[in-house]
């Protein structure tokens, strides 16, 4: 089966050796991502609910150019800084998935790669259907 290795272009894919996805055959995992931009500045500083919508969509491009969607999407992982924060971060997750609802898990985390980050996201999803 052929690997294809997506980026996003921020500068933490080269300098840590990683892909914000990978698919093989049918399947597409996507890297743990947060709100950092192409040039590696974080998106909605102190705003967990703009964080996570900006990480989604982010997550959206990655599938695409996967040739995946959304509605592949099987679980989700969320990582937070601040578990008292955790009902923004499930409505901004809804607005993506509430009728697609994948397997998802959220978990307070410690720290992420930088104080300014919030939430970090992973994805998984089984393309079902041909474009």
């Amino acid at each position: 089966m052929q690997r294809i290795n997506i980026s996003s272009g921020t500068p933490w894919e080269s300098i840590a050796g990683y892909s914000r996805a990978v698919r093989i055959g049918n399947i597409v995992q996507v890297s743990g991502t947060t709100a950092s931009d192409e040039s590696g500045n974080v998106v909605g500083v102190g705003d967990p609910h703009a964080q996570t919508i900006y990480i989604l969509e982010k997550i959206e491009r990655a599938l695409n150019e996967a040739g995946a969607t959304m509605k592949d999407v099987i679980r989700t992982r969320i990582y937070v800084t601040d578990i008292s924060q955790w009902e923004q971060v499930a409505r901004a997750h809804a607005q993506f998935f509430s009728e697609i609802r994948p397997a998802n898990t959220l978990i307070e985390v410690s720290s992420l790669v930088s104080k300014a980050h919030l939430v970090e996201i992973e994805a998984e999803a089984i393309i079902t259907e041909q474009a």
